[in-house]
């Protein structure tokens, strides 16, 4: 059995070696030739699979160890009788991490309060989900609007994408990018979406860079209708615009997901995948190969600091988003060439960040609130009580 196995893939060669002959190959420049000889096939987002790719090839299963699969031609895969799996919300945790983190600098880059804010949440998947989570844990108030599920679900919780962009203080995407049918995604944020929106709102897009119409989100911030824009995918990408970037307070190169644990989990899904295609039992975990984390422990004295500063103070050691915009801005060159090659660089290359679960936080001069805010995102928490001094 033989697995042709993407880059940036953690673990892929322990785990697919359990089945035979495996290989990894540069995500974006898998071939033909490449897989011609292959029984598996596991990717990420950079390999566009059709019928280009794989047709007179071996290949019998097709794997992504991602949430979305519109680099997948599927009606091909089923038509030439190809299995083929995802991952659903194998990242969602960090993806959710990361927009809060980005919530977190803003609020502080800008001195405003996050808490009593509105956040609509656009797609409330395995994503989605958690991002409303965190957000009531941050004191915001959460509008889930997914239509596909309020239809399946009833009204329950959701609002309409109308009432979002009307009352929403930040609006955040996290849909599927799908180019037809009645929840058409493509462009969904256009000219008419941000001329709906509350004026001075916040902009998120960490779903697909196709969801988001780049002129009229650039129009939408010259205007002022969006103050202040975080952008993680980008329309065309690995090409993507430099004067978005320009304009936008964050920048990233399609890395929300991308904590260790997320990528991890991605092999472990699309691996478990397979071993159930070939009925046969999975002999490999991860478990013993998941390094010690960077920021095992935090001390910290919230002695006169805000809640949300001190939120701040820790989440920025654990996850430096601030350094994810800065190595996107340091890589934006002039040579288009060199740029979309910088933009996977950037992904292939992308450091070990664990996520928060890993890190204990040791409270001094810190509220039972801000204890279980940090618990709700995910942190180990423990209040370290001061002992008096001599009186």
């Amino acid at each position: 059995m033989k697995t042709m196995c993407s880059t940036n893939m953690p673990y892929a060669l322990e785990a697919f070696r359990t089945l035979g002959e495996a290989r990894v190959v540069e995500g974006r420049s898998i071939s033909a030739a490449d897989v011609k000889e292959a029984d598996l096939l596991a990717i990420r987002s950079t390999t566009r699979v059709d019928r280009q790719l794989l047709e007179g090839s071996r290949v019998r299963f097709v794997g992504t160890a991602t949430i979305g699969i519109d680099h997948m031609d599927t009606d091909y895969l089923e038509s030439a009788g190809i299995r083929w799996c995802h991952a659903p919300g194998c990242n969602a945790n960090s993806v959710s991490e990361y927009v809060a983190a980005a919530l977190l600098r803003l609020a502080n880059r800008h001195g405003f309060a996050l808490r009593g804010k509105t956040i609509g949440v656009v797609g409330v998947g395995n994503v989605g989900r958690r991002i409303v989570e965190k957000a009531r844990v941050l004191g915001m108030n959460a509008l889930p609007n997914d239509p596909p599920r309020q239809r399946a679900e009833g009204e329950g919780d959701f609002a309409s994408l109308e009432a979002v962009l009307a009352r929403a203080d930040i609006v955040t995407l996290h849909v599927p990018l799908t180019a037809e049918g009645p929840d058409r995604t493509f462009h969904m944020a256009d000219e008419a979406f941000f001329a709906r929106m509350k004026p001075g709102a916040l902009f998120f897009n960490c779903a697909r860079g196709g969801t988001t119409d780049t002129g009229a989100l650039l129009a939408a911030l010259e205007r002022g209708t969006v103050r202040h824009a975080v952008i993680d995918t980008w329309e065309g990408e690995p090409d993507f615009s430099t004067d978005l970037l320009a304009r936008c307070d964050i920048g990233t190169p399609h890395i929300a997901g991308h904590s260790f644990e997320g990528r991890v989990t991605g092999t472990v899904m699309v691996y478990q995948a397979a071993c159930r295609f070939l009925g046969v039992p999975p002999s490999w975990t991860p478990d013993a190969l998941l390094p010690a984390p960077d920021v095992p422990e935090i001390v910290l004295d919230a002695g006169g600091l805000t809640e949300e500063r001190a939120l701040w103070e820790i989440v920025r050691r654990v996850y430096d988003i601030e350094a994810d915009d800065r190595r996107m801005r340091e890589s934006a060159v002039a040579d288009a060439a060199a740029r979309r090659r910088n933009f996977d660089l950037l992904r292939k290359n992308y450091p070990m960040r664990r996520e928060f679960r890993y890190t204990r936080v040791a409270l001094k001069n810190a509220s039972t609130e801000l204890a279980g805010r940090l618990a709700g995102l995910g942190f180990r928490v423990d209040l370290v009580s001061i002992p008096a001094g001599p009186t």
